[in-house]
């Protein structure tokens, strides 16, 4: 997850002369960006690890139709009180008040 051209030298030099700071944490320290690391832990056990993909074509497929017709969509959340997105999602469109049309 920290590739080479995120801790090279070069990489560091640049982002100081800009003033600006690396966005990836200290090696091991998981609470950085924990919803990510929380998401891939989840696309991998849930997906990753039980399949074994004849190409990286087939791989990449797999994986943008588990985040997108079944993450995104169907998977039930704990942060959603065990909802699926799109259940959470109706119910607030239909809480919604209509807006009145303009005179």
């Amino acid at each position: 997850d920290r590739g080479a051209q995120y801790t090279s030298d070069a990489y560091h030099r640049t982002l100081s002369k800009h003033g600006a700071r690396p966005s990836v944490g200290a090696t091991g320290v998981c609470w950085d960006n924990a919803a990510a690391e929380s998401f891939f832990g989840t696309l991998k056990n849930e997906l990753v690890y039980r399949e074994i993909y004849p190409t990286r074509r087939a791989a990449r497929s797999a994986i943008a139709e588990y985040i997108e017709v079944f993450y995104n969509r169907q998977r039930l959340h704990s942060t959603l009180g065990y909802h699926t997105p799109e259940h959470v999602e109706h119910l607030y469109l239909t809480s919604q008040t209509s807006i009145p049309e303009a005179a």
